[in-house]
């Protein structure tokens, strides 16, 4: 049975596509958190970033770079997220990358978090 990410790659699933290429492919999140919210995954089955090869890592740093420049916020800034794991809040056991921009994002995951009650 293969995961919600690998029947989007093999178009069982429509998605919003905005950019691919061999490897990867980069589409629209259904949920945005952000004017610019895009998930970019590899396009062959990593579990997680622990799992990802160092090389594959390299190519997708300079697809997310291209992508940053098609979507215009190379310039103005960005957030680039991965979640690992149960404990790292990670939903989709394949490796995705949220990129998020398109307006001054805030920080405000852990703002009313009590340190002390975290451990």
């Amino acid at each position: 049975m293969s995961c919600i990410f690998c029947k989007i790659i093999d178009k069982e699933i429509p998605s919003d596509t905005l950019f691919e290429d061999e490897n990867f492919v980069a589409f629209h999140d259904i949920n945005p958190k952000a004017p610019v919210h895009i998930l970019v995954i590899p396009k062959k089955h990593y579990q997680s970033f622990q799992d990802m090869p160092s090389d594959l890592m390299a190519k997708m740093t300079t697809f997310i770079q291209r992508l940053s420049l098609k979507l215009g916020v190379d310039k103005s800034g960005y957030r680039l997220i991965t979640n690992i794991g149960e404990n790292g809040g990670q939903e989709v056991p394949h490796i995705h990358f949220h990129l998020l921009g398109g307006a001054k994002l805030k920080w405000e995951h852990f703002t009313d978090a009590d340190p002390k009650n975290m451990f």
